[in-house]
């Protein structure tokens, strides 16, 4: 597999052996209707692929899943030696009603990496104080991000594997969790998931919040206007390795969805945008965006995850400036794999039958150790 850091050749793909994966889902089949007379996408210098190449893109299978993760079951960590993530912690707490029995007050260093010692302290409380009983993390920080090569939030479901540093081009680990129907991971399957509850700065943190707030069920029942997932093929080829893995184009009537697949290296002027997957270093034209409270929205590049300092290539953090409420971006080169990334269809079919924000991500992520997610952990817009 080829770096898909800055200046490097175009990779491979594995995306076959990928969607080899799906071959045991259930009994969930979805199909996009045909449009007559499609809309035309916001583009920048690109075409739309809207009938016409679209054909070559087909649905996956996914499993039914009743039920998400909620309040009762989600834990909040917040460090007490970091003024940012008291204030956000606290904010959190009252705006998700989180009972006091869930919060986790630790002390941890306020940089952008703990080493393995520092993260085995840090899990060992996370154990011993949520035991089985909480399903899913909110972090209240913005650093540690990391924890060496690993996503912090990659290790605290996962594990930290020292060997992986030693090559992060390497295939991860697989999750269990990956496609799952399960909506108790860490009673199913030993897995604690977490977000990293990370914006700009406090202010721009209570307002992710309360996005994902007001998003609770605000797509359970069809309205006049569908809700748009965009797909955007851009002109980065090395980072538009998942437009294979791209839906078909058209509208979804069972959940008010239309699906858009883009070519173009940026949006301009989009209304109600649920989803926007892309692939490049720097993604323009955000401040266009009219975001859905609940908005999903990612740019495959080796360190969208590293928050820390300025890079050459734009980090989540630009998507929830711009109005997202998720995102997710890796902290280590990890090479042109898509498993490594989230898969289109899943994050959006599992979203889109109720799924929480966090669920939807994690569930969609082959090899979440090196993943990165930030966000409102349980922002469901389609919640029934």
């Amino acid at each position: 597999m080829h770096r898909i850091g800055s200046f490097l050749p175009r990779a491979g793909l594995m995306a076959s052996t990928f969607l080899a994966l799906f071959c045991w889902m259930g009994p969930m089949s979805i199909k996009a209707q045909p449009s007559a007379s499609p809309a035309a996408s916001p583009r920048e210098g690109g075409a739309s692929e809207e009938g016409g190449d679209a054909s070559r893109h087909q649905w996956v299978r996914v499993p039914r899943v009743w039920g998400r993760i909620t309040a009762e079951e989600l834990g909040v960590v917040i460090n007490l030696d970091d003024p940012y993530s008291v204030e956000v912690g606290e904010y959190y707490i009252r705006a998700r009603k989180i009972p006091p029995s869930q919060v986790l007050k630790v002390h941890l260093p306020v940089r952008p990496t703990l080493d393995r010692q520092e993260f085995q302290a840090l899990r060992r409380q996370v154990d011993g104080f949520f035991g089985a009983r909480t399903q899913g993390l909110a972090l209240a920080w913005r650093q540690p991000h990391a924890v060496e090569c690993h996503s912090i939030t990659g290790a605290l479901a996962q594990g930290f594997d020292p060997e992986f540093c030693e090559k992060t081009c390497s295939p991860g680990k697989p999750s269990r969790y990956f496609g799952s129907p399960t909506t108790h991971p860490m009673r199913d399957l030993g897995m604690r998931l977490s977000m990293l509850l990370a914006a700009p700065d406090v202010a721009q943190a209570k307002a992710l919040i309360n996005r994902g707030v007001a998003s609770d069920g605000t797509l359970s029942q069809r309205g006049p206007k569908a809700a748009n997932a965009h797909f955007v093929t851009t002109s980065d080829t090395l980072r538009s390795v998942r437009s294979q893995l791209f839906p078909p184009a058209g509208p979804l009537p069972t959940f008010g969805i239309d699906v858009h697949l883009d070519r173009t290296d940026a949006l301009r002027n989009a209304d109600r945008v649920l989803i926007y997957l892309t692939g490049r270093e720097e993604v323009n034209a955000l401040e266009t965006i009219n975001f859905l409270p609940g908005a999903l929205a990612d740019h495959l590049t080796s360190f969208g995850g590293v928050l820390d300092k300025p890079n050459s290539q734009m980090t989540v953090m630009s998507w929830i400036q711009a109005g997202a409420t998720a995102s997710h971006g890796t902290v280590s080169e990890p090479c042109a794999y898509v498993q490594k990334f989230p898969h289109p269809q899943l994050l959006l079919l599992f979203y889109a039958q109720g799924a929480s924000a966090m669920e939807a991500y994690w569930k969609s992520v082959a090899w979440p150790r090196q993943s990165l997610f930030v966000g409102e952990p349980l922002a469901a817009p389609f919640a029934r």
